[in-house]
């Protein structure tokens, strides 16, 4: 697709609908935008456009639709996967300024809210009512509620409480066209017509831009028991999950950790304490949540003994918020300690959760044949798995012509044990050349025919998910 550059006077109309204190124009403030938390590309845009309602959105993409301008549309920036990046150039839409919740109905247990909400500002308020809006990203300190709602985000608690998009009542969108619809009713059941809200939730922006944004909230459980399980085999430990949904508990959150994770991580927190014996080569992170203390104790007990029949050294619990607080913070910040650590890619893998084990041995397996080393890390209750590959020794041409076969074959073998390959980052410009390892070309035609259905012309966040031709 050819798209048109920005001339003086593009630049002065779409300057004008937002007001010229909210443009960036600059190549130092442009290289804010340029970049999200996938790898170390930089894709540099034309302009940055920071609209403050949903009447500019839809007047800059009508503009745009009219005179074939790319748009790409940006939260945070925190995704990993490239959605938010630029590759064609032209406009960054922008949505820091759209950071308004709107409303907390109590009476109905929703919240309205405008996509430039922080998420854990989001959760904060609503547990102020005695509500909880469960998916919490890793980086949900930082990340916007309406890049979770296009991303399909999900989080530790997923497990039990599931990903962003279950919690999607109803979607203000302003389509490529600058035409602003609503995508269902703020209701808990809807099956008139086509379910637009779920089409567009985990869309990655390709098919509107989200202004408004209903979710549901359920009642806050205010009570958490957090284990920390240490195994002196990987594989065990994941062999493990599965056990403890076989025993009758579902956790509010079980996460996996292997000893490099954890290593890194130690290294990069220097505020938390925890010691690794040389027999631990993997934990398993659990938290019980609910409403009575004794029944979570309960749950908790029978964990621990699941536990122990599979294998696992002496269980920790956390016995203070603090320590509750720090162990989260270990799992949170892995994703950082690796990348401070090294050059990576990630990748978001995710299978049957009783698959894990085969998943991790041949994760493991394909990284002596291809030669890269691998720090696997994710939300195990849910089989969802984070692949670091770290660059280490590779020379160019293994990362960036051989390393590719691995991936490609990581994510057949996903596929080949029932999965997929991504759950929660998106595919973006980082897996867009692996979707045929998923989807049949009529499939993935059958897609394309929806995205031309809202974007005829093409300009809304090109480049993104389908693979080159």
């Amino acid at each position: 697709m050819k798209y048109n550059r920005l001339t003086a006077e593009h630049i002065h109309h779409l300057s004008a609908i937002v007001g010229s204190h909210h443009v960036v124009l600059d190549e130092n403030n442009l290289q804010r935008y340029a970049h999200d938390e996938t790898d170390d590309w930089q894709f540099l845009p034309e302009i940055v456009l920071c609209p403050e309602n949903t009447q500019q959105v839809s007047d800059i993409m009508r503009y745009c639709h009219a005179h074939i301008i790319p748009v790409t549309p940006r939260g945070a920036g925190t995704g990993l996967s490239g959605g938010a990046l630029p590759v064609c150039g032209g406009v960054v839409l922008a949505t820091e300024r759209m950071n308004k919740i709107l409303r907390i109905d109590e009476n109905n247990s929703q919240v309205i809210t405008q996509p430039g909400v922080i998420t854990q500002v989001l959760q904060e308020a609503v547990i102020e009512k005695g509500l909880y809006f469960p998916p919490d990203p890793a980086s949900r300190g930082s990340c916007f509620i309406g890049g979770n709602v296009a991303e399909g985000s999900g989080g530790p608690r997923a497990v039990k409480y599931g990903v962003t998009k279950d919690y999607v009542l109803n979607l203000e969108v302003v389509l490529p066209s600058g035409e602003i619809m609503q995508t269902g009713a703020n209701v808990l059941k809807n099956s008139t017509g086509y379910n637009l809200t779920q089409l567009i939730a985990g869309s990655e922006g390709t098919l509107g831009i989200i202004t408004q944004i209903t979710l549901r909230l359920i009642p806050y459980p205010p009570y958490q028991l957090v284990l920390l399980v240490p195994f002196t085999d990987a594989v065990k430990a994941c062999e493990a999950v599965s056990a403890v949904f076989k025993a009758g508990v579902t956790p509010s959150a079980l996460e996996f950790m292997e000893r490099d994770a954890l290593e890194w991580t130690l290294r990069y927190c220097h505020d938390v304490a925890l010691s690794l014996s040389e027999q631990e080569q993997a934990h398993l992170l659990i938290e019980v949540d609910g409403f009575d203390m004794d029944m979570i104790r309960k749950d908790a007990e029978k964990v621990a003994e699941v536990m122990d029949a599979c294998g696992a050294l002496d269980v920790l619990y956390a016995e203070s918020e603090d320590e509750k607080n720090r162990l989260w913070k270990v799992r949170r910040k892995v994703g950082e300690a690796v990348k401070s650590h090294s050059v990576y890619k990630e990748e978001d893998t995710v299978v049957p959760r009783f698959e894990l084990p085969h998943l991790l041995k041949g994760i493991k397996k394909i990284g002596e044949e291809y030669g890269f080393h691998s720090v696997c890390y994710g939300h195990a209750g849910d089989g969802n798995l984070h692949v670091n590959i770290i660059r280490g020794d590779l020379d160019d041409y293994q990362w960036n012509h051989e390393l590719p076969k691995g991936i490609r074959k990581i994510f057949e073998l996903c596929v080949s044990l029932g999965g997929t390959i991504s759950g929660e980052h998106g595919i973006g410009w980082s897996q867009k050349q692996y979707m045929d390892v998923v989807f049949s070309t009529s499939e993935l035609a059958l897609m394309q025919r929806i995205k031309q259905a809202f974007d005829p012309n093409q300009i809304l966040n090109p480049g993104k998910i389908f693979p080159d031709k």
